[in-house]
């Protein structure tokens, strides 16, 4: 089988994040299990030609090129990509778009829509109701029809799922199915600290931008170093929108400066290799679908800290592999995918009441997870949580399944 799996962007930075992540990690083990699976994407700051090929999964990339500047990823296209969609589109058996409102994967999807070709959309909670106008346009121009029409719509949580169907109203997909985000499972979890030895590291991993609320984490500075004085906290990710100079101000403010490290962007051995030598996960965004990071961190049986509303709370909560703390939203919230514009008055500002609190939240469920026997059950259960239920081999199982079933409407 064929597949075409279309995802807006990517960069060596990974700043587009978990939706690129996802894409590789399933045309991977599509390509495992015998499939052609190749992604077909936009590249940016890459230097020289840009690759074909990305952690071993076959990549038709093209140069970006920013059409609509403010309007972060979904100002972002291609010429050359939208010229010759028409054929990867018609080489494909199977079409696997990650929709989001940009005009990159929009018009790969309606192209193929429009061509009766059996279309998958997998949206990963960048679509859902906003009041955002440049958003509400799109999805009048086509992105509801796209979701409408296509012959099967991938939703990660019920969230997900309502909120697809809120932009389709009064007329709901056709045909709807959940499926989880999966990695690759790790035989070995990483080493206890006593084996490791040094100070207790406390990690946090994703794109830096407001909507994570790394700051959350700075504010839950003090009060771990107060108990552990030689505490290190890693701070790893793409930044975006000047926002490590927000928050070293803001460790200046604190008087926590000197227990932070920056690392910048990781390739992927780079993101397993620190979070094997960290003790502690944390991502307390409150608007987080269901983050591959968090399974990584899993993964190698790292303890994880999330908010209620991360999608994997239930999970992490249930096995035990972390802990789950309530959380203040404040005026932190985004809408929509990574690349979408803010609402009004939506930027975290250090130090803010929200801050303060949820970083006292998170300060005692890291302190409960440093002690050790409660780190070593956590993680076991975070490694046994991956292996049994959240493997890439078998969500690219399920989603074979998904594609024999379109390619039935189609025969």
């Amino acid at each position: 089988m064929r597949v075409l799996h279309v995802v807006t962007h990517h960069s060596p930075d990974h700043v587009f994040g978990g939706p690129t992540r996802v894409a590789l990690n399933l045309c991977r083990a599509l390509g495992a299990a015998g499939d052609e699976a190749t992604l077909l994407t936009v590249g940016e700051g890459f230097p020289g030609e840009l690759p074909r090929e990305v952690d071993g999964v076959p990549v038709r990339m093209f140069p970006a090129r920013r059409l609509i500047p403010g309007f972060g990823f979904a100002g972002v296209t291609s010429p050359s990509l939208l010229a010759r969609a028409g054929g990867f589109v018609r080489s494909a058996d199977v079409v696997h778009v990650h929709l989001a409102r940009d005009l990159v994967t929009f018009p790969v999807a309606l192209r193929a829509l429009l061509g009766g070709h059996p279309l998958v959309l997998q949206t990963h909670g960048m679509i859902d109701p906003t009041t955002v106008p440049a958003a509400r346009l799109a999805d009048s121009l086509g992105v509801r029809r796209v979701l409408r029409g296509a012959d099967m719509l991938l939703h990660l949580t019920d969230a997900d799922r309502l909120g697809v169907a809120s932009v389709t109203a009064p007329r709901p997909p056709a045909r709807s199915r959940r499926l989880v985000n999966g990695v690759a499972p790790q035989e070995h979890r990483r080493p206890a600290r006593a084996e490791r030895g040094g100070p207790p590291v406390v990690l946090f991993l994703a794109r830096l931008e407001d909507r994570k609320r790394p700051a959350d984490l700075v504010a839950a500075v003090a009060a771990v170093r107060a108990v552990h004085p030689d505490a290190r906290f890693v701070v790893a990710g793409a930044e975006t929108g000047g926002l490590v100079a927000r928050l070293r101000a803001y460790a200046a403010e604190l008087g926590v400066a000197d227990a932070l490290e920056f690392t910048g962007p990781q390739d992927h051995a780079g993101v397993l290799s620190l979070m094997r030598s960290a003790d502690v996960y944390v991502l307390p965004s409150t608007v987080d679908p269901f983050p591959v990071s968090v399974l990584e961190a899993l993964s190698v049986g790292l303890p994880a800290v999330v908010t209620a509303t991360n999608g994997l709370a239930p999970d992490v909560l249930r096995s035990g592999a972390g802990r789950v703390v309530a959380a203040v939203a404040g005026d932190a919230v985004f809408t929509g995918h990574p690349g979408a514009s803010a609402t009004p008055g939506a930027r975290t500002r250090p130090g803010d009441s929200a801050t303060e609190g949820n970083g006292a939240l998170i300060a005692a469920a890291v302190l409960e997870l440093l002690e050790p026997a409660a780190n070593e059950t956590a993680s076991v259960a975070a490694h046994r949580l991956v292996a049994e239920r959240f493997t890439i081999g078998a969500v690219a199982d399920q989603l074979r399944e998904v594609y024999a079933e379109v390619l039935a409407l189609h025969s």
